[in-house]
């Protein structure tokens, strides 16, 4: 089937974005695996390229695009070689629609030139130690000053990808209690900055997978924010929270996606070029099946995922469709990865193949961005259930 989600100027795109990271990233990537962080100097060549840039306005030196093509590329790019960026995805799908969509003219042209050139690389600051998934539960608090002029930020954060090479984070805090009537009212989101006195890093989080995606801890001891780094209006956070969730969630069913296309096409290589008893494994019948039948998962997938891209362009992409293309991406991911692992057989296990990788690396796509038990919920919901 011909695809039509891409035209000339993003295949252009994909070549460049194929032979940076097959010059770039693939030689250091064992490397950056081993210390669990990508180098800070990735995000400057990634911006030298342009990739941080793509949907910021022209007047603050960007593309001035109004497109997640350009991201989906990179997903299934690097996917197919076995790498990522590191945390420069939260810097782009999660901070930056909060930039576009809250900050002020005054904001953005304090903030906007330096995302672009990744002299400021921007993470996103929600869960919470002791509230996970509820983020109505929040304990984080930001109390505004005696003489108006700042917030006084106490309170941490974990699971924070990006959040060790962040220079702003937007922080979620509790500005004013909930009411009895809307426990999410009172949350407001803030861009704070990581040099701020009473701001300190945590641990950088030893994970399962994406071990190159730093994720960090967060704490804040009477930060002291300006109110010219309040995004939007105060109390509305959740609202806003929940605006971008639809493009968040979207994100994460294109990377699965990416994922399970990357691990058939290693293990088509792989069982190539292996031999069990005098024949590659390829040439048996079970293996000819098995990846028949990842192919057809996948093909699926790619279909739902490419629908939810044009409907998240078009502006059209609601709450339950990205729900529903999060839940059957991320499942289908889920089971093609570890056929094609399986067909490796015991060196599937090992780190040094990366359908070994991508195993662990997929995991978290059905927990994080809201865990598929409550993707169902949203689709029931949708449905009048």
């Amino acid at each position: 089937m011909r695809r039509t989600v891409f035209n000339e100027d993003h295949e252009a795109f994909r070549e460049t974005i194929r032979a940076f990271i097959e010059a770039e990233v693939v030689p250091h990537y064992d490397e950056w695996f081993q210390q669990g962080i990508v180098p800070r100097e990735l995000y400057t060549k990634l911006a030298d390229l342009g990739l941080f840039g793509i949907n910021v306005p022209e007047e603050f030196g960007g593309a001035g695009l109004e497109t997640h093509k350009f991201e989906a590329i990179q997903y299934e790019e690097t996917a197919r070689a076995g790498v990522n960026f590191g945390g420069s995805g939260v810097h782009v799908l999660l901070a930056l629609p909060y930039i576009k969509m809250l900050a002020t003219d005054e904001q953005k042209k304090r903030y906007l030139p330096k995302f672009v050139a990744a002299e400021e690389m921007w993470a996103l600051a929600m869960t919470e130690p002791g509230t996970g998934s509820d983020l109505a539960g929040m304990k984080t608090t930001a109390k505004l000053s005696d003489d108006g002029t700042h917030y006084v930020l106490n309170g941490s954060k974990t699971f924070i990808t990006g959040g060790v090479h962040a220079d702003r984070v937007i922080v979620c805090a509790r500005t004013s209690a909930p009411t009895a009537e809307d426990r999410r009212f009172g949350i407001s989101l803030f861009a704070v900055d990581t040099k701020s006195e009473g701001y300190s890093l945590g641990r950088k989080l030893d994970k399962l997978g994406l071990r190159t995606s730093d994720t960090a801890e967060l704490a804040f001891s009477d930060v002291k924010v300006p109110v010219a780094d309040l995004l939007g209006e105060e109390n509305k956070g959740f609202y806003y929270l929940g605006q971008n969730l639809p493009s968040e969630r979207w994100g994460i069913a294109y990377g699965a996606y990416a994922q399970a296309r990357a691990a058939v096409r290693f293990a088509q290589q792989y069982v190539q070029e292996r031999t069990v008893f005098g024949k590659t494994v390829a040439s048996f019948q079970n293996t000819k099946f098995e990846l028949a039948a990842c192919q057809a998962e996948v093909d699926a997938a790619e279909a739902v995922a490419d629908r939810a891209l044009e409907a998240l362009d078009a502006g059209e992409l609601t709450a339950a469709e990205a729900a529903s293309a999060k839940l059957f991406c991320t499942e289908v991911a889920h089971r093609v990865i570890d056929r094609c692992l399986q067909l490796h057989g015991g060196y599937g296990y090992m780190n040094e193949y990366p359908i070994a990788r991508l195993y662990a690396d997929n995991r978290v796509n059905r927990i994080y961005g809201g865990t598929n038990e409550v993707m169902k919920s949203i689709i029931a919901k949708s449905m009048g259930l």
